[in-house]
């Protein structure tokens, strides 16, 4: 699992049309939500064979295509399912948007199915709660609050968020320790392919603070919604910083509530990866920022999720949270 929570901001080798334009507006849900089919629940198909001579010959499979449509045959020269799977990871991270054919996607969402069984599934029940009224909040009921450590890409939840970069089509450095590659990877590349079909109907890059929704296809959860958050890098934290942060939350929220199937919501901790905003700072503005909208839209969200993945990181949202 990835340490970071940012991608790296490469330049993919496709963009999409008028990406480079800065003076556009976000694109509202209802402009891509059918195109997408976001709203039509995921079945996904059952699950690899456990046996690894079994799916070796599935990542052969796949890889078949990758030879195609490269004009090469050099898979053959390896030998072990860890090299071959290794080569179809990073060749799916590097690749563009282009649809794959109905087949490609089958074979591989049920070896994405496996691996999925084979990291596990955290279910909510499972994990201790917060105190009720956790941010002092006065609502009634109080949502539910959990602060987890752990690997996102196992959390039963109904939407996880992806600190995502603005090109919005998730990391191209393959192996990249960032949150953007993990989830991409174990999600698939359908959601590449949703993610392109919304950049191209915005006509340019994400906006600092916007948020898009996608579903999740092999993930335990069944909808991702991406947000790009603000580069502090070595730069001093300045109030704006902060406010953009704060909208990250804010439009994750408000896209969330506008999505039936969201009742729960696991936040990675946005921009602390190699976007370098200070972690304490990021997370006092997650925890007022979340707690402000709760407080406004009562009943609207059942569950928050606070992810963290180092235990450092855990630390500060322990004390933050003793302290209010």
């Amino acid at each position: 699992m990835s340490t970071a929570t940012d991608s790296e901001r490469k330049q993919p080798a496709w963009t999409s049309p008028g990406a480079q334009r800065s003076d556009i507006s976000p694109l509202d849900l209802d402009d891509y939500r059918s195109s997408i089919e976001l709203d039509q629940p995921f079945l996904a198909p059952p699950p690899a064979p456990a046996a690894v001579a079994q799916r070796l010959a599935l990542v052969d499979q796949l890889l078949a295509y990758w030879s195609a449509e490269h004009g090469s045959a050099s898979a053959g020269a390896l030998s072990s399912y860890h090299d071959k799977r290794q080569l179809l990871r990073a060749w799916l991270t590097t690749r563009g948007p282009e649809p794959l054919p109905d087949a490609f996607h089958d074979a591989l969402d049920r070896l994405l199915q496996r691996e999925a069984l084979d990291r596990g599934r955290i279910d909510m029940a499972d994990l201790p709660r917060l105190p009720d009224d956790w941010l002092g909040l006065g609502c009634d009921p109080s949502p539910t609050a959990i602060l987890w450590q752990g690997d996102i890409t196992t959390l039963n939840t109904d939407a996880i968020v992806n600190a995502a970069n603005a090109q919005m089509l998730g990391c191209f450095q393959p192996f990249h320790a960032c949150i953007d590659n993990a989830i991409h990877s174990a999600a698939g590349p359908r959601v590449r392919e949703d993610c392109a079909q919304i950049m191209q109907r915005q006509g340019g890059v994400e906006g600092t603070g916007w948020a898009k929704v996608t579903r999740a296809y092999n993930l335990p959860s069944r909808y991702i919604l991406h947000t790009v958050g603000p580069i502090v890098g070595s730069d001093r934290l300045r109030p704006e910083h902060e406010h953009a942060l704060a909208d990250c939350y804010r439009s994750c929220l408000d896209l969330a509530s506008r999505v039936a199937g969201i009742r729960s919501i696991a936040f990675c901790a946005i921009s602390t990866g190699v976007f370098g905003f200070p972690r304490e700072p990021a997370a006092r503005v997650a925890l007022r920022t979340i707690g402000e909208w709760l407080a406004a839209h009562p009943g609207a969200i059942d569950v928050i999720v606070l992810n963290v993945f180092s235990q450092d990181d855990f630390q500060i949202y322990q004390r933050l949270l003793l302290d209010e």
